[in-house]
């Protein structure tokens, strides 16, 4: 079945919508038919609880429905454990992990009144196996799946689901400044050969949004080309 009017009707807001992960999927729920609100440092900070109330407030005012919510918004302060300061880890996890419990702690009660909703979290193949000197990173990711998971079997019988997508090395504008030796590693490691792009990533966001996945909940989707193999 086409994605095309897919999501035709539906709202979602969309987290760390500035990043190439989150424009794709931004794009692609608009591509879609539903309407894509997105939520950036321009718009708040995702790791204050004030900021995300407002601008889920925000998006029931604008639109009348909240349907779909994908945290995407994501940073990386990269050292080995010994030489990463508590203000570095405090950083990562206030973004990526806070910022997601925020989310479900503020969207949550409006998607149980409406009966239905669908939370997607974008987590990483490295907190599901670890990387060297990205221990805040890894750990901030492999908490999402605790929390879908969790949040999954709380929301479930209001007709909510929880999923999370972990892509491998995805091709953005912030991985391509890494060393070449990192890019051609990762490469190496896909059984396809390639980095994912940002719309790979997207499209099965869109998915995990959409009617075809109305029975998929508390799950991890690997979107890596079989690097994590």
């Amino acid at each position: 079945m086409s994605a095309r009017g897919s999501l035709t009707g539906q709202v979602a807001l969309v987290t760390g919508s500035a990043g190439g992960i989150g424009q794709a999927i931004v794009t692609a729920i608009r591509e879609a038919g539903g309407t894509a609100v997105g939520f950036d440092l321009a718009e708040g900070d995702v790791g204050r609880d004030e900021d995300v109330r407002k601008v889920v407030e925000r998006v029931l005012e604008n639109h009348g429905r909240l349907d779909c919510m994908v945290h995407a918004a994501g940073i990386t302060r990269d050292k080995v454990i010994w030489k990463l300061s508590p203000e570095a880890w405090d950083q990562v996890l206030e973004v990526n992990l806070r910022g997601a419990f925020l989310l479900l702690r503020h969207g949550v009660p409006v998607m149980r009144k409406a009966g239905a909703g669908r939370i997607v979290l974008i987590g990483s193949i490295n907190g599901s196996r670890g990387k060297f000197g990205q221990t805040a990173y890894a750990a901030s990711k492999a908490g999402l799946i605790g929390l879908a998971r969790s949040a999954a079997r709380e929301t479930g019988r209001f007709g909510i689901r929880v999923n999370v997508v972990e892509p491998g090395m995805v091709r953005t504008p912030m991985t391509e400044a890494l060393p070449e030796e990192y890019i051609e590693a990762a490469k190496e490691e896909s059984l396809l050969g390639r980095l994912a792009e940002p719309e790979d990533i997207a499209a099965s966001v869109l998915f995990l949004c959409g009617p075809g996945s109305a029975h998929i909940t508390g799950q991890v989707i690997r979107v890596d080309g079989g690097q994590y193999l």
